[in-house]
């Protein structure tokens, strides 16, 4: 069988302005575990914030979400405005607060959010196709406020999972490491850090997401 291709969207690096570094590298090694390949992808804009992840502060800086999405990928990562969905078996989101705040506005504007053009348009292009589309931690909320239906999980009930609902989604509740699979719409999401998790939970979760999608 020909090697599977996962694009790979990301926010920047850091949980507080960007992709949570754990959820990120997680499920790039659980890609490649099962013998697949990725290629990363950034919005080329500016990050909303950047925030000092020893004092939780704000800091007087602007950077890149992809030159820092750079860091994650050592280097290889590509504009999104690159992204073509005929190139790729399915899609991948890592959670972390820079979802929302720099693929789309929940963080400030929560279920009224607006989600980055070109984010929504890889979206949008990927479930056209019925390829999957895997999301954790933060991330389903940007597929419920793009696709506006589907089945989803932000894990326990929530304010987020409340504004999930109001945009459309169905919500189904889950535990450390498991995966909420839509079969209709191609959705595979996982909770990750919307739990009180470690690192091993967070493999956990992102082994099992692709394992599900592999499937």
């Amino acid at each position: 069988m020909p090697t599977k291709r996962f694009a790979v969207i990301l926010a920047g690096a850091g949980k507080l302005d960007g992709n949570d570094l754990h959820e990120a590298v997680l499920l790039l090694a659980a890609v490649a575990r099962h013998g697949a390949t990725y290629q990363c992808f950034a919005p080329d804009v500016e990050q909303h914030e950047v925030v000092d992840h020893l004092t939780g502060n704000p800091m007087p800086e602007r950077r890149s979400v992809l030159r820092e999405s750079a860091r994650i990928a050592r280097g290889d990562v590509k504009p999104l405005s690159a992204f073509r969905a005929n190139d790729f078996d399915g899609l991948l989101m890592p959670g972390g607060y820079g979802v929302a705040k720099n693929l789309c506005t929940y963080a400030f504007a929560g279920e009224n959010c607006t989600v980055n053009a070109e984010v929504a348009a890889a979206i949008k292009e990927m479930h056209a196709q019925g390829k999957p589309i895997g999301a954790m931690c933060i991330a389903p909320i940007v597929l419920a406020k793009v696709l506006g239906h589907g089945t989803i999980t932000l894990g326990q009930p929530s304010e987020t999972s409340h504004d999930a609902e109001k945009m459309g989604m169905t919500l189904q509740s889950s535990g450390h490491g498991q995966v909420v699979v839509d079969k209709v719409n191609h959705l595979y999401t996982t909770p990750c850090y919307m739990l009180d998790s470690t690192i091993a939970d967070i493999w956990d979760g992102a082994d099992a997401l692709i394992t599900a999608i592999m499937a």
